[in-house]
Parts: C-alpha cells; sequence; structure tokens
C-alpha cells in the first residue's frame, strides 16, 4: 500500500494525473486499477476527472510486479516543456477505456518514468491507422497553450501520402463539407451544405508520379475527422490501403493493409501570444524517414 497527502501546490489536479506524475503508470494500468476498486481518495472511489483538494489522501493498494516493458520511443523533439514523438502506424494514440495496455502516450509516460520524469499527455490525436508526429505537453501549461495555438491553427501539419491516379491540377485546394456519422465511423463528403456538416479545407501538391500513384503533400485548414482520406476519395484519388474510403480489392492487389498517410512535418507558427512557448516560434519539426514514401518513390527527398 501506498498513500499521499494531496499538498496545496498538488491541489486542482484531477486524479488521474496526480497519479500518472507520483507513479508514472500508463494510463491503460491506471484505469484497471480504478476499476478493481485498488485507488481511494479520503477511502472513497472516485472517477479519474475527480479533483482533488489540499489535504485529500490518496491510497493505492496496486501491486505493480505486473507491469511490462513496452518498445521504446521514437523522439523527434524534447525539451522541459515538449515532447514530439513519431507514433507508428498501427498503434493507439491514447485509450481512453483503459482496455489498451499499449498506447503511444503508455509507450511516454514509461520512458519519462524510467527516468525519474512526471508523466506528459498527448495535445491531439492521430488516426490507429495514420503514423507522424504527436505533440506531447510535459506539465498543465504547456498542455493549454498548445491546445489553444491548433484550435487558433498557429500549428501547422503537413502529411504525406499516397494517392492512385493524377491529380489535376497537380497543386490546389480541396474544398468542401464533412458531415460525420458517428455510428459508423466514417464521414462523408457533401460538395453543398447540409445540416450536420462542417467546411473542410486542404490544400495540396504533388511531390512526385509514378507506377499509378502520387505523393501528394497535404496540408490542413481545417482539422476535420478523417478529411485527408475523404476529401482525396471524394476527388477520384483514394490514399492507398484506405479500406475505408477506397477500394479493398486494390488494396490487397497492392500489398497494403493501412492508409499510407503520415504527419511529417510540424511547424510552430505563433510568437509572443504563446507566452511561455513563445521560443518554440518559428521552429519546424519534421520526420527524417518514412517507410512508404521510400517504397514506391525511392531516393525522393522532402
Amino acid at each position: 500500500m501506498e498513500e499521499w497527502q494531496v499538498t496545496k501546490k498538488e491541489a486542482g489536479l484531477r486524479l488521474d494525473r496526480f497519479l500518472q506524475e507520483k507513479k508514472g503508470w500508463p494510463r491503460s494500468f491506471f484505469m484497471k486499477a480504478l476499476r478493481m476498486n485498488k485507488i481511494k481518495v479520503n477511502r472513497k472511489k472516485e472517477d479519474p476527472s475527480y479533483r482533488l483538494s489540499e489535504g485529500d489522501r490518496v491510497t493505492s493498494f496496486v501491486l505493480e510486479e505486473r507491469k511490462k516493458k513496452l518498445p521504446p520511443v521514437d523522439i523527434l523533439y524534447e525539451d522541459d516543456r515538449i515532447l514530439a514523438v513519431n507514433k507508428p502506424s498501427g498503434l493507439l494514440s491514447l485509450d481512453v477505456t483503459g482496455k489498451e495496455r499499449d498506447t503511444l502516450l503508455d509507450r511516454v509516460n514509461a520512458m519519462l518514468a524510467g527516468r525519474g520524469e512526471r508523466a506528459a499527455y498527448p495535445v491531439h490525436r492521430i488516426d490507429f491507422n495514420t503514423s507522424g508526429i504527436l505533440l506531447f505537453a510535459k506539465d498543465e501549461e504547456a498542455g493549454h497553450i498548445l491546445d489553444r495555438m491548433i484550435q487558433e491553427r498557429k500549428v501547422k501539419k503537413s502529411y504525406l501520402c499516397v494517392v492512385r491516379g493524377s491529380l489535376q491540377p497537380p497543386a490546389g485546394r480541396l474544398e468542401n463539407y464533412i458531415f460525420k456519422d458517428a455510428r459508423k465511423n466514417r464521414v462523408y463528403v457533401t460538395e453543398e451544405p447540409v445540416k450536420g456538416a462542417r467546411t473542410a479545407i486542404t490544400d495540396y501538391e504533388t511531390k512526385a508520379v509514378g507506377s499509378g500513384l502520387s505523393l501528394v503533400e497535404c496540408r490542413l485548414l481545417t482539422g476535420r475527422t478523417h478529411q485527408i482520406r475523404s476529401q482525396m476519395a471524394h476527388a477520384g484519388h483514394p490514399l492507398l490501403g484506405d479500406d475505408k474510403y477506397g477500394s479493398k480489392e486494390w488494396n490487397r492487389k497492392m500489398g497494403e493493409r493501412r492508409q499510407l498517410l503520415c504527419s511529417f512535418r510540424v511547424a510552430f507558427a505563433f510568437g509572443e501570444e504563446a507566452g511561455p512557448l513563445s521560443y518554440l516560434s518559428g521552429k519546424t519539426v519534421t520526420m527524417d524517414e518514412i517507410p512508404f514514401v521510400d517504397r514506391y518513390f525511392k531516393g525522393f527527398a522532402w
């Protein structure tokens, strides 16, 4: 058993955040402990979102011998406030259900715990089958600032994808409307506004063409669910490997089971309005290599 008394400085923290900072536990591990009634606040069970007060006593009855070693993390940039990490395709950014024990969040926090550092958390997400740069905040202030900069479109994300055919014109803008069907976990693109639809804007530029495929860079001006995947498919150029919006038959013929889409560059386009994070102004984080680019467009450099 372990017990902590909440200090004045720690007052206001969520229970899950408090435990992550104390133990560096992956969220999945913490959620399981909570479900099994092994975490108490003042001898009572509380939700993960419970805000602690000064003097609260948090008790853990967790035995940690069952924690497993997680794979290493590919860090692209790190300082005292933030992390930029390469998320592999086929890995969850995080899992709010607590059922998955291996997510990028779990791996990052296991790494930080091994270094004796407090836990971090992601400020945005990347789809399970999409790879690329995911930003983590190491403290709440940095997280709030990054979240605000993302909402204000001052964190610029660029993607590379492989699509079927050649876009005409080779560079331009896709602008239409996206309607999300949460039950089916997919979106639909329309040229005219309909109830519940939101404007979606993507600038694109063809970087290479060959063997009936195009390597396309996409820059998001809006951040809708499955935006690039659905807009490219609507334009007649589905992403290779994308069964949801493309052709499963074609994808299997090409030997691909996940959409070839990577968030390969993040640029911080803010200034003094970012306060303590203004030192990041003008900085760009870029992937060193992308396996699917080498596979289909060997020799291409971005």
